[in-house]
């Protein structure tokens, strides 16, 4: 696979401005920013997406897409996080390597991953760790993102603990560790290593190299990606080369220093004084966004509109998404699809509403799963300094005419 081309003029666009009033200096969440343009630039075998850079790509996904299960992989967020990406890949000698504390080292082809083990398929939502963090002010560290550094797909490939049992561990074996082909631009940066404890492992943790009954595309990880389901993408590492097993946990930049919450029940702190325990941010929590409609959306006074959106979790389930059209004073509950992709799939709403009154109506979705959580409102999520987890109420703002 050819892509001489592959990185085009640096784009760069700007996160949120620097905010300066005292009241936000204190740290306050508010809605994710929503008026992003979709880029006039198309990646390969991409559209055109909302672009935060270039070199590495960073695209998310716009919010109309967010009206069905399955996000299409032309529309799929991008997150790389090192600016050297091999352009060139042979899927006829890719192979990924197996070591550490394991009785037979492994060497295994694509094409022995895909003939000499079982076939399975997952689906299961990514989300980037900062997704909505443009929400938090002052400006967390990272990307500004909306509220589309996320996607569901149907995964295929190999489980991990068929491999990891051909490989045959030892008896001390207690940690796995991955390592993608991405590189850094300076050699003092950290590579970007993951690493999973066994305990953490079961059948839904696959090896997939197709996402949505095609090849994964290239900007998602081709040809290999790990897949995590109820994780974070953060952990879900893309053109995966190298599988190390061993016994004690190793320090890692990418799990120690980055993609951390202070460790206290709120998982917050302010800007002035930050938490000093911190802990990974590994588990989503519960979320829904509004596809339809989007902001600014027209819409007839008395005419029949359906609310879209999708809802998710960490794999409890979704019980429930209830919409409100009167600032959160009552909730009516949409309905749900039938969840038959399972429990790390987003289940897709639609809510009936008839506008009866004039002037701007804002809509706002909230999920609720299967052990109680829900989503609260924007105002009520406390403030981290890597602007981690937002799972605010969604807010959607529409003109009745």
């Amino acid at each position: 696979m050819e892509r001489r081309d592959f990185f085009k003029k640096a784009i760069v666009t700007a996160g949120a401005a620097a905010v300066g009033t005292s009241t936000l200096e204190a740290g306050v969440t508010t809605q994710p920013i929503d008026n992003r343009k979709v880029s006039n630039v198309a990646f390969p075998e991409k559209r055109p997406l909302i672009m935060y850079s270039d070199r590495p790509p960073l695209l998310e996904t716009p919010r109309e897409v967010f009206t069905s299960v399955l996000t299409p992989n032309d529309q799929f967020f991008v997150r790389w996080h090192m600016p050297d990406i091999p352009t060139h890949i042979d899927p006829d000698t890719y192979t990924i390597h197996v070591n550490g504390l394991v009785k037979n080292e492994l060497h295994i082809s694509l094409n022995d991953l895909k003939t000499k083990f079982e076939q399975v398929e997952v689906t299961a939502v990514l989300q980037c760790g900062g997704n909505s963090r443009s929400a938090f002010k002052p400006i967390a560290g990272g990307i500004q993102w909306g509220s589309g550094a996320m996607g569901c797909a149907t995964w295929k490939g190999v489980r991990l603990k068929d491999i990891l049992d051909q490989a045959g561990l030892q008896k001390d074996a207690q940690w796995i560790g991955f390592n993608g082909s991405e590189r850094a631009a300076y050699y003092e940066t950290p590579e970007f290593v993951r690493e999973l404890e066994l305990s953490e492992l079961d059948d839904h943790v696959i090896l997939a190299y197709e996402m949505n009954g095609e090849d994964l595309p290239y900007l998602n990880g081709y040809p290999l990606r790990l897949i995590l389901p109820g994780y974070y993408s953060d952990s879900w590492v893309k053109m995966l080369s190298n599988i190390t097993v061993t016994n004690e946990y190793k320090k890692l930049f990418f799990m120690d220093v980055a993609y951390r919450v202070p460790d206290n029940e709120t998982e917050s702190e302010t800007p002035e004084k930050r938490f000093p325990k911190t802990k990974p941010i590994k588990k989503m929590n519960v979320k829904s966004v509004i596809g339809y409609p989007t902001k600014d959306s027209i819409v007839n006074h008395k005419s029949h509109v359906v609310v879209r959106g999708v809802a998710w979790d960490d794999g409890h389930g979704i019980q429930d998404v209830l919409i409100s059209t009167d600032g959160g004073k009552t909730w009516d509950k949409a309905i749900l699809d039938n969840g038959k992709l399972g429990r790390y799939a987003y289940r897709a709403f639609r809510y009936p509403y008839k506008p009866t009154t004039f002037g701007k109506v804002t809509i706002m979705a909230k999920a609720i799963n299967k052990i109680g959580e829900e989503q609260p409102f924007a105002k009520d999520i406390k403030w981290n300094h890597g602007g981690y987890k937002y799972n605010g109420i969604d807010e959607v703002t529409v003109e009745v005419i």
